[in-house]
């Protein structure tokens, strides 16, 4: 029998602290997460529309919640959500994605950094958030927020603290490209495949060379071709694994597990005109060339599967929350609502038009939630 959305809201906020003053709450917690969760699914894109939504389905919502004093108006909403400790609030989230995604060996986990254009931290600054996406199940599994006066180098290794990396290649773009988190991820159990860029000028420049004076290799070597809404796009993946070359280019040890680079050129054809780029990455995997075209492959599906997804079918730029940690934990809330739509089995729609069903059919939303 599926757990009813209440039970599974409470066991995995079981922890979370209540920001108020005993005396001044006049709503369970528990209600309040439960509601703002469903406003969202549904498609609420600010509290005042969560509250509208609630008021609206205010009858169903006192089937299976108490609701002693109605429904919580969005000062309410905003006021608890800008309190709510937002490392508190993401080990709940991190424990309902456990209980409904399956870890894969070899798996990729892709890091990435988006910024809230509207919203603001809880410094001021607008809110730029990295998140770790799980390819495989298409699933959001963790996100940090970048402090002020920081970048995601220091968002990057908190963020990977928490989660579980064994026998996962972990993708990271070339901000992440540092020898202390190719270390960490080590570490933790995972393989690596990381963008290398001019923040290593140096050693981008040798990785360059050497592929410049390799014997080409069809053992290492891949190609694929994709086509797709009038463009063709053909991708050929080049490792090198050979020892004294890697000696060469780390002769302290530096790079954790190196065991591989790896170049990847893409030839875009569009209505006649044609595009080049080269990339090329460091990899503690053994330099399979399909293995790591694959794995970069997949690391654009946190751009086009989750960011594109949360601006377009959320509107997440135009989200103006900004008081205390009001935008952090509605980033968060968002994501918790991608997952639950994704994951709903019998979904044959896009994720905006998915909402909007939620929104209609309360049937369906309990589906959503996991409640047959």
């Amino acid at each position: 029998m599926a757990v009813h959305p209440s039970s599974r809201i409470a066991e995995c906020f079981v922890d979370l602290v209540d920001p108020r003053i005993a005396r001044t709450r006049r709503h369970a917690l528990l209600d309040i997460i439960t509601i703002a969760l469903c406003g969202v699914i549904c498609g609420a894109e600010s509290w005042v529309e969560v509250e509208d939504w609630a008021d609206a389905k205010l009858e169903w919502l006192q089937t299976w919640l108490e609701l002693p004093n109605g429904i919580p108006s969005h000062d309410t909403f905003g006021r608890v959500f800008s309190r709510i400790n937002p490392a508190q609030f993401e080990a709940g989230f991190l424990r309902w994605v456990q209980g409904v995604a399956v870890a894969t060996a070899g798996a990729v986990l892709a890091i990435d950094g988006k910024t809230v254009r509207a919203a603001r931290a809880l410094n001021g600054s607008p809110l730029h958030v990295v998140s770790a996406w799980a390819s495989t199940n298409r699933l959001v599994i963790g996100q940090e927020a970048v402090e002020l006066k920081s970048n995601e180098i220091t968002a990057i290794p908190i963020l990977l603290a928490r989660l579980d990396l064994h026998q996962q290649v972990v993708t990271i773009d070339a901000m992440g490209c540092q020898r202390s988190i190719a270390a960490q991820i080590v570490a933790q159990g995972g393989d690596y495949v990381l963008a290398l860029k001019d923040n290593h000028p140096d050693l981008a420049t040798n990785v360059q060379d050497s592929f410049a004076l390799a014997t080409a290799d069809p053992a290492r070597q891949s190609t694929s071709v994709g086509k797709g809404h009038g463009r063709i796009e053909i991708r050929t993946c080049r490792t090198i694994t050979d020892p004294e070359t890697l000696a060469w280019l780390d002769p302290e040890g530096a790079w954790d597990g190196l065991r591989s680079l790896a170049m990847v050129e893409s030839e875009r054809r569009v209505n006649g005109v044609v595009t080049r780029k080269t990339r090329y990455y460091l990899s503690s995997l053994a330099g399979e060339a399909k293995v790591i075209a694959a794995a970069v492959r997949s690391h654009w599906g946190i751009e086009n599967q989750l960011h594109w997804v949360l601006d377009v079918a959320f509107r997440e730029d135009a989200s103006r929350a900004h008081v205390g940690h009001s935008a952090e934990n509605l980033a968060l809330l968002r994501k918790l609502a991608l997952n639950l739509l994704r994951i709903e089995p019998t979904r044959k729609h896009g994720v905006k038009a998915s909402r909007l069903r939620a929104g209609w059919d309360t049937t369906y939303l309990l589906r959503v939630l996991g409640v047959n």
